[in-house]
Formats: C-alpha cells, sequence, structure tokens
C-alpha cells in the first residue's frame, strides 16, 4: 500500500513496476540529512526551522507555501538543498495525503535500517559461508530472534488501522486484521 524509500536511484520505479497502486514515500530524514549537508554550520539553525515549516506542515499545501518560503529565503544561498526537495516533491509529499499517525509510520525509513544492522552485525563477523544455505540460514535465525524484541504494535494502532481501512479497505483482507 505504501513504501517508505531511502532515495536509491531508480527504487520508486521498481516499486511501481511490481506494485502499480502502491504510494511512495521517500524518507524525510534522509532528505533532511542530504539538504543539510550543503549548509554551512552558522545556518543551519536558521534553516532547519525554516525547513521544519514544510515537513511538518498540516497540509501539502502549507508545505508548499514553507518550500517557497524557504526558497526565497534561502535559495541563492544553498541552491542545491532547496532544489532537491522541488525535484523530490512528488514522493516527499506522499505522506500529506493522510492523517498524522499514519504519517509518524510512514516518514521515515529508520526502523528498516536498524533491522538490517542488525542482519548486518551477524554476518559481518563470518569471513565466509560454506553453502547459500548457511547464510539464509544465519539470516532467518537472526531474523527470528531480532523480531522476539519487537513489543506490540504503534501506539494507537486501532486508530491507524481504521484510517488505513479508509484509504486502503479494498485492498486490507480479514486475515491483515489479526
Amino acid at each position: 500500500m505504501i513504501f517508505s524509500v531511502d532515495g536509491l536511484t531508480g527504487f520508486g520505479d521498481a516499486i511501481s513496476a511490481v506494485y502499480p497502486q502502491a504510494e511512495i514515500q521517500r524518507c524525510i530524514v534522509h532528505q533532511i540529512r542530504y539538504t543539510t549537508k550543503f549548509v554551512a554550520s552558522k545556518d543551519i539553525k536558521a534553516f532547519m526551522a525554516d525547513l521544519k515549516n514544510i515537513y511538518q506542515a498540516p497540509n501539502e499545501e502549507a508545505a508548499g507555501i514553507a518550500l517557497d518560503e524557504l526558497d526565497e529565503k534561502w535559495g541563492s544561498k544553498y541552491p542545491s538543498s532547496v532544489s532537491s526537495w522541488r525535484s523530490n516533491w512528488a514522493q516527499l509529499s506522499t505522506y500529506f495525503k493522510y492523517p498524522p499517525e499514519i504519517r509518524k509510520i510512514i516518514y521515515t525509513t529508520n526502523s528498516i535500517e536498524n533491522f538490517n544492522r542488525q542482519l548486518r552485525k551477524v554476518t559481518k563477523t563470518r569471513t565466509i559461508f560454506p553453502t547459500d544455505d548457511s547464510l539464509f540460514k544465519i539470516l532467518y535465525l537472526a531474523m527470528m530472534d531480532i523480531t522476539k524484541k519487537w513489543k506490540g504494535r504503534p501506539r494507537d494502532w486501532g486508530q491507524i488501522l481504521s484510517q488505513l481501512m479508509i484509504y486502503f479497505g479494498d485492498r486490507i483482507s480479514d486475515e491483515d486484521l489479526e
């Protein structure tokens, strides 16, 4: 239904090819990191305050206005930072379609990255795997260990689920609700 991606080139196209109905949300945290890479340390605090007006806006229209204001104030000094928001706007603004509870889940890929980091920790200590099967087994066992530590559902899950049913009810089965 909704994919949260980190901006890897071609990732959105690959997802659209396999899941044509899917929404794609680019990770806001990755976008902020990329954007601030070009900003001088003396300007970072003021720049970030203006940037927050974009990604914390109540809707896409307000975010667009905030982006115009950011461009007006900082565009000439940091053109790469502002243009990256404009060129990626279609995937950065997806989450404005949804209420705050859903936005909180899809605006970042940090939880996915944390999972991948834990898998890498298991494989990096071994220099060689005798077979592909041995690699799959260790990854499977690591995944089972990692997911044991996951506790319950996100805060306000009932409300989130009912909101997802409004947007994607035709694509959610009764089995998904259990």
